[in-house]
């Protein structure tokens, strides 16, 4: 029974002689299609797109939507967690405290790691990977925050090796 719209929500995919994917006419099986019209749904987090098969000229519906990668942290004791961009936030927050930085800086900061870390295209991170990342940021941004964090982060064991790291700041002036 055809439907008075001609709607079909069936992604039909296979792939050309390149390795790229196509869209088949879910009428006919015909793998050239034109869009027709593109828009975002209302969640934003897909994007409609209305096309019309070149040899049927039947009309069908594809959504289009972003592939999330999930990430996982390796932890020091080498378990594994989700990645979680809240921890990264009140991190670099508790190393900012009382420091002339906003929280749109700070923001910033851990959507540029989150960035980063998506962009690397690895599935699993070492957190100290996360954490030398958050110290890079916080040393040109505040001195002070980097401090904090590095005393929490490499867990100093005593004064001498706080006073190395300070000495290390201090040469890289």
């Amino acid at each position: 029974m055809k439907n008075r719209k001609n709607r079909c929500i069936i992604n039909i995919e296979i792939l050309n002689h390149k390795g790229e994917m196509l869209m088949k006419c879910p009428y006919c099986g015909f793998v050239e299609s034109k869009v027709i019209d593109s828009r975002p749904t209302e969640e934003s987090t897909s994007i409609r797109r209305r096309r019309e098969c070149i040899k049927c000229q039947r009309r069908f519906t594809t959504y289009e939507k972003l592939e999330s990668i999930s990430l996982v942290v390796i932890k020091k004791d080498q378990s594994r967690q989700q990645y979680n961009r809240g921890k990264v936030l009140k991190g670099i927050i508790t190393a900012c405290e009382k420091r002339p930085i906003s929280l749109t800086q700070m923001e910033k900061i851990a959507d540029d790691i989150e960035s980063e870390l998506y962009q690397s295209m690895e599935r699993e991170i070492d957190s100290t990977t996360i954490g030398e990342k958050v110290m890079d940021k916080l040393k040109n941004l505040d001195e002070v925050a980097y401090v904090r964090f590095a005393s929490v982060y490499k867990r100093f064991d005593d004064i001498n090796t706080f006073m190395e790291e300070l000495q290390g700041l201090i040469n890289d002036r």
